[in-house]
């Protein structure tokens, strides 16, 4: 941590509630005082003073510091801040000093020892010296060490400088699905069939600036270079009362995320084609485009406030596309769902409480003094919870990890915590399935990385074990569970919490090679379980019918049908050549030096996946077609709508199978800064093989 120090003062390095049944009174009460005594327990983390003999800005100086914050368009542009003593007597600046994570893109005129009399002025120039082959915001800050009249003690004022172009991509990835709920509102009465397509419209633009990104993107972009890594930064203070900024960037760790979102949102559209439009079609749409965001800033967010809000703004359409447009035990699926999570998100808002109580004093981007801090880069790297007094009788970091890890385990989710999944899938419509599948578990375990396992490094080391092993029995307990349902919506469900469990197998090594197998599978799976639905959907649009009993020879009837069909399910039990072979065989060999038995009981799940995807695969295609079934499938094959939504599947699902190069790079960086910030490995395998 030997940047700690100059963190601890200076924040610019780096460019909800929720809406819910009233709750039993004894909840309530219980909610209120875990809260309180969160508040209370959690005070001020130890802070790293800025300098010998140096205080953090506590007292009025008897300067004026003007401007706090300077912002730099050009590259050479130059600006000065002005210190003007308003006192009657000599006060004297020690230092100016530039503070930069990485290499610094500015220049300032280091001054030292220099007398300022009363009623004077003395300039500081800061300059813009970029490096041109990065293309990114910029964030430094100037620290003036000033020692007032009488006195021997020094105190710290910094002065905030950002420079580059303003890179509002992200703002406008996150916030274009909410420019359609406008156009749904006002687009003409009567004419609902043109809803589908505006929808599709406005989910294009995502995509499209994910694909910007996706292109701009540097893989080889590293903490040291500047904002700790974080590439398309944007930070400015959004609400000053509570310490609270709009800090969003991306980087390794979320890179893949951003795309697979998009996508699998137009995919979502296009699905929803056959939704008729007496069931409110507008209303409809408008949920899953408020989805989007949703989802997409929970993946950017770098200030727990805004993370929280986006988490949030998820529960809210996901709970009415299930209640208002699900099968027919929708309203049971819809609050079980709801309830779950909530519970989850009260959990994350206590820890997200406690973290920004035991924060050590900041400053904001624009350089205003802050007591406290939820901006997710300050609180990793300017702030040790470690060392913090305990809480109820524990570890505070320990206890903060577990409020952390419990909240999101229950959105991946990890056995116990899965019993909502099954019914939430079974339910809902095919396209909301698919965006459950595909994205929301994988908020869970983004979670986890982005802010439980960074923030809390040596908790995180603490419960790695305990996270192998539930990761080890989600892996063998969805198999079996899926292995046994007769429901081909339901096998896939449990294929989910099975297939995840690989990737809490992967984190908790925190090795190499397990992280970014655990990087991969969440994007493979997101690609596999969303054909996976799609394909189910198809088969219950024309019969009405999920038993694997009630089939057989469906392959004689839908040719074409049964190929994708196959090829998904091949995908799923992690057939060498497709999607689904690489990330688990990662996180399996990155584990196996760290937690042995539990690889090996993991690696069981292998088995009985082939078990559960090859039954499906004969009990659906093979065999002869039920009479019932000829007139209802012969003819009926894949139609272009379902081609559209399940080729760009299919085309991922072998491309990243044979060349999974480009997505491992991509994390490489991010996985590295995570372990070296952690103190551990980050090239080779790592896991003591």
């Amino acid at each position: 941590m030997g940047n700690a120090k100059f963190l601890v003062s200076w924040s610019s390095w780096s460019s909800s509630s929720c809406l819910s049944r009233p709750a039993p009174r004894a909840l309530r009460w219980a909610a209120l005082v875990a809260v309180a005594v969160a508040m209370l327990g959690a005070g001020r983390a130890r802070a790293v003073e800025p300098g010998p003999g140096a205080l953090p800005l506590a007292l009025p100086l008897p300067i004026t510091v003007s401007p706090r914050a300077l912002t730099f368009d050009q590259p050479g542009q130059a600006r000065e801040v002005t210190i003007h003593n308003r006192s009657g007597a000599p006060v004297t600046l020690r230092a100016a000093r530039l503070v930069s994570m990485g290499d610094p893109d500015f220049t300032v005129g280091l001054l030292a020892n220099r007398v300022i009399p009363p009623d004077a002025s003395l300039s500081v120039k800061a300059t813009y010296t970029p490096n041109a082959a990065a293309r990114r915001q910029s964030f430094a800050a100037i620290e003036l060490e000033v020692q007032p009249p009488e006195q021997t003690t020094t105190q710290v004022v910094t002065v905030a400088l950002r420079g580059g172009e303003e890179l509002d991509l992200l703002s406008w990835l996150i916030f274009a699905p909410l420019l359609g709920l406008p156009l749904l509102w006002l687009w003409p009465r009567g004419r609902e069939e043109g809803l589908r397509w505006l929808a599709l419209a406005v989910t294009a633009v995502p995509l499209a600036l994910a694909a910007k990104l996706l292109y701009e993107f540097d893989p080889g972009f590293t903490r040291v270079q500047g904002n700790f890594g974080y590439q398309f930064v944007q930070h400015l203070v959004w609400i000053r009362a509570f310490n609270v900024e709009y800090h969003v960037g991306v980087d390794g760790l979320s890179i893949g995320l951003l795309p697979l979102t998009a996508l699998i949102s137009v995919i979502a559209v296009v699905a929803s084609w056959s939704i008729p439009t007496a069931r409110n079609l507008r209303g409809y749409f408008a949920m899953l485009l408020l989805l989007e965001t949703g989802m997409l800033g929970v993946f950017v967010a770098l200030d727990l406030f805004l993370f929280y809000v986006f988490w949030e703004l998820v529960l809210v359409p996901m709970f009415f596309l299930i209640g208002l447009w699900g099968g027919p035990r929708r309203e049971y699926a819809a609050l079980k769902f709801f309830l779950y999570t909530l519970l989850g998100s009260v959990l994350i808002l206590l820890a997200v409480i406690a973290l920004y109580y035991a924060s050590a004093p900041t400053t904001l981007v624009d350089g205003t003094a802050a007591a406290h801090t939820l901006d997710i880069p300050r609180l990793v790297y300017s702030n040790d919870f470690s060392n913090h007094p305990a809480l109820l009788g524990m570890k505070f970091a320990h206890l903060i990890w577990v409020l952390l890890f419990v909240g999101f385990a229950i959105k991946v989710p990890v056995v116990p915590l899965h019993t909502w999944l099954p019914d939430a899938h079974v339910e809902a419509p095919t396209a909301v399935s698919v965006i459950l599948a595909s994205i929301l578990l994988k908020m869970g375990t983004y979670g986890m990385l982005r802010i439980a396992w960074t923030i809390l490094p040596d908790a995180t080391r603490w419960g790695a074990p305990a996270v192998a092993v539930l990761g080890a029995i989600s892996v063998v307990y969805g198999a079996f569970c899926a292995l046994g349902q007769t429901d081909l919506k339901r096998l896939v469900a449990y294929s989910s919490i099975s297939h995840l469990g690989y990737c809490l197998l992967g984190m908790a090594a925190l090795t190499p090679i397990a992280l970014s197998g655990a990087i991969y599978q969440m994007i493979s799976h997101g690609v596999v379980s969303a054909m996976l639905f799609l394909l189910v959907g198809v088969l219950y649009d024309r019969t009405h019918e999920r038993g694997l009993d009630a089939f057989g020879g469906v392959a004689t009837a839908m040719p074409r049908y049964a190929i994708m069909f196959a090829l998904a399910f091949l995908a799923s039990l992690g057939l060498p050549g497709l999607s689904g072979f690489i990330g688990e065989l990662m996180a399996l060999l990155g584990s196996f030096g760290k937690f042995r038995v539990s690889t090996i009981v993991a690696a069981l799940g292998l088995v009985l996946g082939a078990a559960y995807n090859l039954a499906a695969i004969r009990r659906v295609q093979l065999g002869a077609l039920p009479e019932r079934w000829r007139d209802v499938l012969t003819g009926h094959d894949l139609t272009a709508r379902e081609w559209v939504t399940l080729v760009p599947l299919a085309v991922l699902t072998v491309v990243l199978g044979l060349y999974p190069s480009p997505l491992l790079d991509a994390a490489r960086v991010g996985v590295a800064d995570l372990l070296t910030m952690m103190g551990l490995p980050s090239t080779g395998l790592g896991g003591g093989l």
